[in-house]
């Protein structure tokens, strides 16, 4: 991958398993089984997500089958009661769905799946149409990027970038995502905006500043990165 930031479009699953808002109960259960998937988006027409049926969602008709609970438990459940006794999706669904556009970053992606409280998100068009499905662990394939194209990367959008008279000067290393800037520049207070640059680089563990420079006090007084 090359560019920053990437959106979700660039690691997104696009075969994605789902069912129908008139899936059986059971259908449901064999289709997580079968695909090793603890939640499926829900559509209906051509494709329009209109909700999720999780594994949460399945639970209750397992945990109601005692029918000694408590009234008052049951009161204050009525969520999980009327999902004990469903047994299509649409009546087992979470909805509206959480969802997350093709075009969005992957920060966005990872705010909503934190806010949310979500493990994976459906991938809609501007319409509502499926595209695909993005998860956690697609969230993390920018630090598989290579060190070298990390590298690339930091030269070009932040040493070239913010100093352009001292880029010959400044040496930028990257081991195991994490990134290391050397050498001297004209105005110490940049040393801060390039460390915070280099980090919004995708891919990017950490940022060890060992660079130098001069400070912009009017004392003149040298300041050195830490």
């Amino acid at each position: 991958m090359t560019g920053t930031p990437h959106i979700v479009s660039d690691v997104m699953t696009q075969t994605v398993v789902a069912v129908g808002r008139d899936a059986p109960f059971k259908e449901i259960v064999r289709t997580m089984e079968q695909w090793k998937v603890s939640a499926v988006p829900v559509l209906e027409g051509e494709g329009r997500v209109i909700g999720v049926v999780s594994e949460a969602d399945l639970l209750p008709k397992e945990e109601f089958r005692d029918e000694e609970q408590s009234l008052t438990l049951q009161r204050q459940r009525l969520v999980d009661v009327a999902k004990a006794g469903a047994t299509r999706a649409e009546e087992l669904m979470s909805t509206p769905a959480v969802t997350v556009h093709a075009d969005a970053t992957l920060a966005q992606a990872a705010r909503i799946m934190a806010v949310r409280h979500v493990k994976r998100l459906p991938v809609i068009d501007g319409i509502g149409m499926l595209q695909g499905i993005v998860s956690r662990a697609d969230l993390l394939k920018v630090f598989l990027r290579p060190d070298d194209e990390i590298e690339e990367e930091v030269r070009r959008t932040v040493v070239s970038y913010l100093f352009p008279s001292f880029s010959h000067a400044i040496h930028v290393d990257v081991h195991e995502g994490v990134v290391t800037l050397r050498g001297h520049i004209g105005d110490s207070s940049l040393i801060s905006v390039a460390v915070r640059l280099a980090r919004a680089v995708e891919g990017v563990v950490d940022v060890e500043p060992q660079l130098t420079g001069e400070s912009s006090d009017p004392g003149g007084r040298r300041a050195h990165g830490s």
